[in-house]
Protein backbone atom coordinates (compact mmCIF):
# COMPACT_ATOMS: atom_id res chain seq x y z
CA UNK A 1 0.00 0.00 0.00
CA UNK A 2 1.36 3.22 -0.75
CA UNK A 3 2.18 6.22 1.81
CA UNK A 4 0.04 9.31 1.97
CA UNK A 5 1.77 12.71 2.35
CA UNK A 6 -0.07 15.49 3.91
CA UNK A 7 2.55 18.46 4.26
CA UNK A 8 4.04 20.34 1.48
CA UNK A 9 6.76 21.49 1.90
CA UNK A 10 7.24 23.81 -1.34
CA UNK A 11 4.43 25.21 -3.67
CA UNK A 12 6.31 27.52 -7.05
CA UNK A 13 3.79 27.58 -9.94
CA UNK A 14 2.37 24.42 -10.71
CA UNK A 15 5.40 22.44 -8.88
CA UNK A 16 4.71 21.41 -5.48
CA UNK A 17 7.76 19.89 -3.33
CA UNK A 18 7.17 16.72 -0.82
CA UNK A 19 9.55 14.75 1.63
CA UNK A 20 9.25 11.45 0.10
CA UNK A 21 10.76 8.04 0.10
CA UNK A 22 10.86 5.09 -2.20
CA UNK A 23 9.50 7.31 -5.31
CA UNK A 24 11.02 7.03 -8.89
CA UNK A 25 11.52 9.72 -11.52
CA UNK A 26 8.10 9.96 -13.63
CA UNK A 27 6.37 8.30 -11.46
CA UNK A 28 2.41 9.11 -10.84
CA UNK A 29 0.48 10.78 -7.78
CA UNK A 30 -2.20 12.03 -6.80
CA UNK A 31 -2.84 15.42 -5.25
CA UNK A 32 -5.92 15.92 -3.18
CA UNK A 33 -7.43 19.58 -2.66
CA UNK A 34 -10.14 21.93 -1.43
CA UNK A 35 -10.91 21.73 -5.97
CA UNK A 36 -10.51 17.83 -6.15
CA UNK A 37 -7.87 15.13 -6.85
CA UNK A 38 -5.53 15.93 -10.03
CA UNK A 39 -2.67 13.65 -11.47
CA UNK A 40 0.88 14.87 -10.80
CA UNK A 41 4.05 13.73 -11.85
CA UNK A 42 7.17 13.16 -10.51
CA UNK A 43 9.74 15.73 -12.20
CA UNK A 44 12.96 15.82 -9.78
CA UNK A 45 14.28 13.88 -6.61
CA UNK A 46 16.49 15.57 -4.62
CA UNK A 47 17.55 13.66 -1.57
CA UNK A 48 14.45 12.58 -0.20
CA UNK A 49 12.66 15.85 -1.73
CA UNK A 50 10.39 15.10 -4.30
CA UNK A 51 9.21 17.65 -7.02
CA UNK A 52 5.68 16.98 -9.24
CA UNK A 53 4.03 18.83 -11.77
CA UNK A 54 0.60 19.26 -11.01
CA UNK A 55 -1.25 18.56 -14.23
CA UNK A 56 -4.64 20.60 -13.06
CA UNK A 57 -2.08 23.16 -11.72
CA UNK A 58 -1.48 24.46 -7.94
CA UNK A 59 -4.88 26.43 -7.65
CA UNK A 60 -6.36 25.51 -4.42
CA UNK A 61 -3.95 23.45 -3.53
CA UNK A 62 -2.25 24.53 -0.10
CA UNK A 63 0.15 22.88 2.55
CA UNK A 64 -1.82 20.60 4.03
CA UNK A 65 -3.26 18.83 0.59
CA UNK A 66 -3.04 14.96 0.33
CA UNK A 67 -0.37 13.81 -1.90
CA UNK A 68 -0.50 9.85 -2.21
CA UNK A 69 1.77 8.37 -5.35
CA UNK A 70 0.37 5.36 -7.22
CA UNK A 71 3.62 3.50 -7.49
CA UNK A 72 3.75 3.90 -11.88
CA UNK A 73 4.74 6.24 -14.22
CA UNK A 74 1.73 7.55 -16.73
CA UNK A 75 0.08 4.79 -18.80
CA UNK A 76 -2.14 4.05 -22.21
CA UNK A 77 -4.30 1.72 -22.84
CA UNK A 78 -2.99 -0.05 -26.19
CA UNK A 79 -5.96 -1.60 -28.15
CA UNK A 80 -7.46 -1.94 -31.55
CA UNK A 81 -9.86 0.02 -29.14
CA UNK A 82 -7.86 3.06 -29.37
CA UNK A 83 -8.17 3.66 -33.51
CA UNK A 84 -10.67 6.66 -34.47
CA UNK A 85 -10.32 7.97 -31.11
CA UNK A 86 -8.89 11.56 -30.05
CA UNK A 87 -7.36 11.99 -26.66
CA UNK A 88 -5.92 14.75 -24.53
CA UNK A 89 -2.00 14.74 -23.57
CA UNK A 90 -2.96 12.49 -20.33
CA UNK A 91 -4.86 9.79 -21.94
CA UNK A 92 -8.17 11.89 -20.93
CA UNK A 93 -10.87 11.33 -24.08
CA UNK A 94 -11.33 14.39 -25.77
CA UNK A 95 -14.06 12.85 -28.34
CA UNK A 96 -17.18 12.37 -25.37
CA UNK A 97 -16.04 8.30 -26.06
CA UNK A 98 -15.47 5.82 -22.96
CA UNK A 99 -12.12 6.12 -21.28
CA UNK A 100 -10.01 2.81 -22.06
CA UNK A 101 -8.69 0.98 -19.14
CA UNK A 102 -7.55 -2.14 -20.66
CA UNK A 103 -4.27 -3.78 -21.06
CA UNK A 104 -2.37 -0.53 -19.91
CA UNK A 105 0.99 -0.08 -21.28
CA UNK A 106 4.13 1.92 -19.45
CA UNK A 107 4.95 5.83 -21.19
CA UNK A 108 8.41 6.81 -22.09
CA UNK A 109 10.08 3.30 -22.42
CA UNK A 110 13.70 2.80 -23.66
CA UNK A 111 13.99 2.41 -27.52
CA UNK A 112 14.15 -0.76 -29.24
CA UNK A 113 17.77 -2.30 -28.94
CA UNK A 114 19.79 -2.10 -32.88
CA UNK A 115 20.08 -6.00 -32.78
CA UNK A 116 16.18 -6.23 -33.40
CA UNK A 117 15.70 -3.78 -36.27
CA UNK A 118 16.61 -4.17 -39.60
CA UNK A 119 17.51 -1.78 -42.58
CA UNK A 120 14.83 0.50 -43.96
CA UNK A 121 14.00 -0.49 -47.38
CA UNK A 122 10.29 -0.19 -47.80
CA UNK A 123 8.76 3.05 -49.42
CA UNK A 124 5.85 5.15 -48.03
CA UNK A 125 3.54 6.55 -50.38
CA UNK A 126 1.87 9.79 -49.90
CA UNK A 127 0.88 11.17 -53.26
CA UNK A 128 3.14 14.56 -53.13
CA UNK A 129 5.70 14.76 -55.63
CA UNK A 130 8.02 16.58 -53.70
CA UNK A 131 8.51 13.82 -50.83
CA UNK A 132 7.57 10.70 -53.45
CA UNK A 133 9.97 11.82 -56.30
CA UNK A 134 12.78 14.12 -54.73
CA UNK A 135 12.90 12.95 -51.23
CA UNK A 136 11.02 10.10 -50.55
CA UNK A 137 9.59 8.63 -47.07
CA UNK A 138 10.92 5.52 -45.76
CA UNK A 139 9.69 2.93 -43.44
CA UNK A 140 11.31 3.61 -40.06
CA UNK A 141 12.49 7.18 -40.91
CA UNK A 142 12.67 9.85 -38.47
CA UNK A 143 12.88 13.04 -40.15
CA UNK A 144 11.54 16.88 -39.12
CA UNK A 145 9.96 19.49 -40.89
CA UNK A 146 11.07 22.81 -40.55
CA UNK A 147 9.86 25.75 -40.95
CA UNK A 148 8.20 28.71 -39.50
CA UNK A 149 5.30 30.13 -37.64
CA UNK A 150 2.33 30.48 -40.51
CA UNK A 151 3.72 28.18 -42.61
CA UNK A 152 0.75 25.37 -43.76
CA UNK A 153 3.07 23.02 -41.43
CA UNK A 154 -0.56 21.18 -40.27
CA UNK A 155 -2.26 21.58 -43.17
CA UNK A 156 0.96 19.00 -44.33
CA UNK A 157 0.47 16.70 -41.93
CA UNK A 158 -3.44 16.22 -42.50
CA UNK A 159 -2.76 15.30 -46.16
CA UNK A 160 -0.10 13.25 -45.19
CA UNK A 161 -2.09 11.94 -42.76
CA UNK A 162 -4.81 11.10 -45.02
CA UNK A 163 -2.87 9.82 -47.55
CA UNK A 164 -0.21 7.57 -46.68
CA UNK A 165 0.02 4.29 -47.21
CA UNK A 166 0.12 3.14 -43.53
CA UNK A 167 -1.82 0.59 -41.47
CA UNK A 168 -2.39 3.69 -38.87
CA UNK A 169 -1.83 7.05 -38.22
CA UNK A 170 -1.09 8.20 -34.72
CA UNK A 171 -1.13 11.97 -34.36
CA UNK A 172 0.23 13.72 -31.23
CA UNK A 173 -0.83 17.69 -31.14
CA UNK A 174 1.28 19.97 -28.64
CA UNK A 175 0.36 23.37 -27.90
CA UNK A 176 -2.21 23.39 -30.73
CA UNK A 177 -4.70 26.33 -31.46
CA UNK A 178 -7.64 24.95 -31.12
CA UNK A 179 -8.58 26.47 -34.28
CA UNK A 180 -6.16 23.89 -35.52
CA UNK A 181 -6.97 20.30 -33.63
CA UNK A 182 -10.56 20.87 -34.63
CA UNK A 183 -9.14 21.37 -38.73
CA UNK A 184 -7.25 18.17 -38.23
CA UNK A 185 -10.53 16.12 -36.80
CA UNK A 186 -12.95 17.86 -39.27
CA UNK A 187 -10.39 17.22 -42.11
CA UNK A 188 -9.83 13.29 -41.26
CA UNK A 189 -13.38 12.58 -41.08
CA UNK A 190 -14.27 14.26 -44.17
CA UNK A 191 -11.71 11.96 -45.50
CA UNK A 192 -12.28 8.74 -44.04
CA UNK A 193 -8.84 8.42 -42.46
CA UNK A 194 -9.92 9.23 -38.46
CA UNK A 195 -10.96 5.99 -38.62
CA UNK A 196 -7.31 4.39 -38.61
CA UNK A 197 -5.86 7.28 -36.53
CA UNK A 198 -5.47 7.80 -32.89
CA UNK A 199 -4.96 11.28 -31.94
CA UNK A 200 -3.18 12.68 -28.91
CA UNK A 201 -3.80 16.53 -28.74
CA UNK A 202 -2.56 19.18 -26.17
CA UNK A 203 -3.98 22.54 -27.04
CA UNK A 204 -2.29 25.66 -26.12
CA UNK A 205 -5.06 26.04 -22.93
CA UNK A 206 -4.24 22.38 -21.32
CA UNK A 207 -1.90 22.06 -18.43
CA UNK A 208 2.21 22.60 -19.84
CA UNK A 209 3.06 19.22 -18.36
CA UNK A 210 0.52 16.85 -20.54
CA UNK A 211 2.36 19.05 -23.56
CA UNK A 212 5.32 16.58 -22.23
CA UNK A 213 3.44 13.40 -22.44
CA UNK A 214 1.71 13.91 -25.76
CA UNK A 215 4.82 12.14 -27.88
CA UNK A 216 5.57 9.84 -25.19
CA UNK A 217 1.47 8.04 -25.36
CA UNK A 218 1.97 9.07 -29.23
CA UNK A 219 4.92 6.60 -29.27
CA UNK A 220 3.81 3.52 -26.87
CA UNK A 221 0.85 3.55 -28.90
CA UNK A 222 2.48 3.24 -32.10
CA UNK A 223 4.81 0.63 -30.08
CA UNK A 224 1.91 -1.67 -29.66
CA UNK A 225 0.53 -1.32 -33.10
CA UNK A 226 4.06 -2.02 -35.03
CA UNK A 227 4.82 -4.80 -32.38
CA UNK A 228 1.37 -6.50 -33.62
CA UNK A 229 2.50 -5.76 -37.38
CA UNK A 230 1.18 -2.77 -38.59
CA UNK A 231 2.99 0.04 -40.31
CA UNK A 232 2.67 2.54 -38.09
CA UNK A 233 3.09 6.65 -39.04
CA UNK A 234 3.68 9.24 -35.95
CA UNK A 235 2.86 12.61 -37.05
CA UNK A 236 3.70 15.33 -34.39
CA UNK A 237 3.33 18.89 -34.14
CA UNK A 238 4.97 21.05 -32.70
CA UNK A 239 7.95 19.83 -31.04
CA UNK A 240 9.09 23.44 -30.40
CA UNK A 241 6.15 23.96 -28.10
CA UNK A 242 7.11 20.21 -26.47
CA UNK A 243 10.73 21.84 -26.05
CA UNK A 244 9.32 25.05 -24.55
CA UNK A 245 7.40 23.45 -21.98
CA UNK A 246 10.84 21.44 -20.96
CA UNK A 247 12.32 24.79 -21.05
CA UNK A 248 9.40 26.39 -18.90
CA UNK A 249 9.82 23.66 -16.17
CA UNK A 250 13.23 23.53 -16.23
CA UNK A 251 13.04 27.34 -15.06
CA UNK A 252 10.27 26.70 -12.55
CA UNK A 253 13.25 24.43 -11.11
CA UNK A 254 15.41 26.71 -11.01
CA UNK A 255 18.10 24.39 -12.94
CA UNK A 256 21.00 26.22 -14.50
CA UNK A 257 19.95 26.77 -18.06
CA UNK A 258 21.96 25.97 -21.47
CA UNK A 259 21.86 27.83 -24.68
CA UNK A 260 18.86 29.87 -24.78
CA UNK A 261 17.39 28.74 -22.03
CA UNK A 262 16.71 25.41 -22.55
CA UNK A 263 17.47 22.63 -20.43
CA UNK A 264 21.35 21.12 -20.59
CA UNK A 265 19.41 17.77 -21.67
CA UNK A 266 17.72 18.97 -24.45
CA UNK A 267 19.31 16.93 -26.99
CA UNK A 268 19.14 13.91 -24.88
CA UNK A 269 15.39 14.20 -24.30
CA UNK A 270 14.95 14.66 -28.28
CA UNK A 271 17.16 11.56 -28.86
CA UNK A 272 14.57 9.68 -26.86
CA UNK A 273 11.73 10.19 -28.69
CA UNK A 274 13.07 10.02 -32.19
CA UNK A 275 14.91 7.09 -31.83
CA UNK A 276 11.78 5.25 -31.03
CA UNK A 277 11.29 5.17 -35.41
CA UNK A 278 12.36 1.43 -35.91
CA UNK A 279 11.49 -1.30 -38.30
CA UNK A 280 11.22 -4.29 -36.40
CA UNK A 281 12.45 -7.89 -37.20
CA UNK A 282 9.37 -9.88 -38.45
CA UNK A 283 6.95 -7.29 -37.52
CA UNK A 284 6.12 -4.02 -38.38
CA UNK A 285 7.34 -0.38 -37.96
CA UNK A 286 7.53 3.02 -36.56
CA UNK A 287 7.92 6.43 -38.73
CA UNK A 288 7.97 9.44 -37.41
CA UNK A 289 7.63 12.47 -39.00
CA UNK A 290 7.50 15.88 -36.67
CA UNK A 291 7.28 19.18 -37.15
CA UNK A 292 9.61 21.72 -35.90
CA UNK A 293 8.99 25.37 -36.42
CA UNK A 294 12.29 27.39 -36.23
CA UNK A 295 11.51 30.64 -34.20
CA UNK A 296 12.70 33.77 -36.46
CA UNK A 297 13.79 31.36 -39.27
CA UNK A 298 16.95 30.42 -37.26
CA UNK A 299 18.04 27.24 -37.87
CA UNK A 300 20.62 27.12 -35.50
CA UNK A 301 17.88 27.82 -32.68
CA UNK A 302 19.00 24.74 -29.90
CA UNK A 303 15.52 23.09 -31.02
CA UNK A 304 16.13 22.65 -34.95
CA UNK A 305 20.08 22.70 -34.39
CA UNK A 306 19.84 19.55 -31.90
CA UNK A 307 17.22 17.79 -34.11
CA UNK A 308 19.24 17.91 -36.79
CA UNK A 309 22.14 15.92 -35.15
CA UNK A 310 19.66 13.16 -34.55
CA UNK A 311 17.11 12.89 -37.54
CA UNK A 312 17.67 11.17 -40.76
CA UNK A 313 17.37 14.76 -42.91
CA UNK A 314 14.45 17.33 -42.61
CA UNK A 315 11.47 18.44 -44.84
CA UNK A 316 12.22 22.99 -45.46
CA UNK A 317 8.60 24.35 -46.02
CA UNK A 318 9.00 27.63 -47.52
CA UNK A 319 6.54 29.58 -48.65
CA UNK A 320 3.93 27.11 -48.64
CA UNK A 321 6.25 24.68 -50.62
CA UNK A 322 8.61 22.05 -49.68
CA UNK A 323 11.97 23.51 -50.71
CA UNK A 324 14.25 21.31 -52.90
CA UNK A 325 17.63 22.93 -51.58
CA UNK A 326 17.65 22.13 -47.79
CA UNK A 327 15.33 19.36 -47.93
CA UNK A 328 17.16 15.83 -47.42
CA UNK A 329 15.78 12.21 -46.87
CA UNK A 330 19.07 10.66 -46.70
CA UNK A 331 17.66 6.91 -46.72
CA UNK A 332 15.82 8.03 -50.12
CA UNK A 333 18.52 5.92 -52.36
CA UNK A 334 17.98 2.72 -49.83
CA UNK A 335 14.43 2.76 -51.69
CA UNK A 336 14.12 4.65 -55.16
CA UNK A 337 16.50 2.66 -56.63
CA UNK A 338 13.71 -0.66 -56.83
CA UNK A 339 10.32 1.88 -57.62
CA UNK A 340 10.67 2.67 -61.41
CA UNK A 341 14.50 2.41 -63.26
CA UNK A 342 14.09 6.04 -64.15
CA UNK A 343 13.09 7.26 -60.70
CA UNK A 344 17.16 8.80 -60.07
CA UNK A 345 17.40 9.88 -63.16
CA UNK A 346 14.03 11.99 -62.76
CA UNK A 347 15.02 13.23 -59.62
CA UNK A 348 18.64 14.42 -60.39
CA UNK A 349 18.06 16.09 -63.63
CA UNK A 350 14.79 17.69 -62.74
CA UNK A 351 16.97 19.09 -59.31
CA UNK A 352 19.66 20.31 -61.28
CA UNK A 353 17.48 22.12 -64.29
CA UNK A 354 15.51 23.82 -61.88
CA UNK A 355 18.48 25.04 -59.85
CA UNK A 356 19.63 26.41 -63.26
CA UNK A 357 16.22 27.92 -63.85
CA UNK A 358 17.14 29.56 -60.12
CA UNK A 359 19.98 31.40 -61.75
CA UNK A 360 18.35 32.73 -64.78
CA UNK A 361 15.49 34.45 -62.96
CA UNK A 362 18.79 35.72 -60.83
CA UNK A 363 20.55 37.03 -63.97
CA UNK A 364 16.89 38.04 -65.45
CA UNK A 365 16.24 40.28 -61.77
CA UNK A 366 19.79 41.68 -62.49
CA UNK A 367 19.26 43.16 -65.97
CA UNK A 368 21.37 40.66 -68.07
CA UNK A 369 20.23 39.79 -71.20
CA UNK A 370 18.58 36.11 -71.77
CA UNK A 371 20.07 33.46 -74.31
CA UNK A 372 17.60 30.83 -75.64
CA UNK A 373 18.68 28.16 -73.01
CA UNK A 374 18.09 31.04 -70.02
CA UNK A 375 14.37 31.08 -71.80
CA UNK A 376 13.27 27.49 -72.18
CA UNK A 377 15.02 27.12 -68.23
CA UNK A 378 12.77 30.11 -66.87
CA UNK A 379 9.63 28.76 -68.89
CA UNK A 380 10.98 24.98 -67.39
CA UNK A 381 11.04 26.64 -63.63
CA UNK A 382 7.61 27.67 -64.14
CA UNK A 383 6.53 24.47 -64.71
CA UNK A 384 8.19 22.43 -62.13
CA UNK A 385 6.92 24.85 -59.43
CA UNK A 386 3.07 24.18 -60.72
CA UNK A 387 3.31 20.58 -61.49
CA UNK A 388 5.94 19.17 -58.51
CA UNK A 389 6.12 21.99 -55.87
CA UNK A 390 2.12 22.99 -55.21
CA UNK A 391 1.35 21.00 -52.69
CA UNK A 392 -2.20 20.44 -53.78
CA UNK A 393 -0.55 18.49 -56.29
CA UNK A 394 -2.02 14.85 -55.89
CA UNK A 395 -0.99 11.71 -57.75
CA UNK A 396 0.37 8.70 -57.69
CA UNK A 397 4.52 8.47 -57.58
CA UNK A 398 4.46 6.43 -61.33
CA UNK A 399 1.81 9.63 -62.88
CA UNK A 400 4.48 11.77 -61.21
CA UNK A 401 7.48 10.39 -62.87
CA UNK A 402 5.54 10.31 -66.32
CA UNK A 403 4.80 14.34 -65.65
CA UNK A 404 8.54 14.98 -64.96
CA UNK A 405 9.40 13.39 -68.69
CA UNK A 406 6.32 15.45 -69.48
CA UNK A 407 7.74 18.85 -68.45
CA UNK A 408 11.20 17.82 -69.39
CA UNK A 409 9.81 17.57 -73.11
CA UNK A 410 8.03 20.74 -73.83
CA UNK A 411 11.03 22.37 -72.50
CA UNK A 412 14.07 20.57 -73.62
CA UNK A 413 15.67 18.30 -76.37
CA UNK A 414 16.50 14.82 -75.51
CA UNK A 415 20.20 15.70 -76.07
CA UNK A 416 19.73 19.10 -73.89
CA UNK A 417 19.00 17.44 -70.14
CA UNK A 418 22.21 14.82 -69.72
CA UNK A 419 19.98 11.76 -69.43
CA UNK A 420 21.01 8.22 -70.55
CA UNK A 421 20.32 7.80 -74.18
CA UNK A 422 18.68 4.26 -72.91
CA UNK A 423 16.34 6.01 -70.16
CA UNK A 424 15.10 8.82 -73.01
CA UNK A 425 14.24 6.55 -75.89
CA UNK A 426 12.44 4.22 -73.08
CA UNK A 427 10.53 7.34 -71.42
CA UNK A 428 10.29 10.27 -73.93
CA UNK A 429 7.16 10.94 -74.66
CA UNK A 430 6.43 10.84 -78.39
CA UNK A 431 5.73 14.02 -80.40
CA UNK A 432 2.09 14.05 -82.18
Amino acid sequence: MRKLYHRIIQISGNVITVEADNVAYNELAEVTSTRGTSLAQVIRLDQGRVALQVFAGSRGVATDSQVRFLGRPMQVSATENLLGRIFSGNGAPRDNGPALKDNLVDIGGPSVNPANRVIPTNMIRTGIPMIDVFNTLVESQKLPIFSVAGEPYNELLARIAMQAEVDCIVLGGMGLKYDDFLSFRETLDEHGALSRTVMFVHTAADPIVECLLVPDMALAVAEHFAVAGQRVLVLLTDMTNFCDAMKEIAITMEQIPSNRGYPGDLYSQLASRYEKAVDFEGAGSITVLAVTTMPGDDVTHPVPDNTGYITEGQFYLVGGRIEPFGSLSRLKQQVNKDTRVDHRAIMDTMIRLYAESRESIEKQSMGFRMSAWDEKLLRYGALFEARMMDLSVNIPLEEALDLGWQTLAECFEPSEVGIKTDLAKRFWPKKD
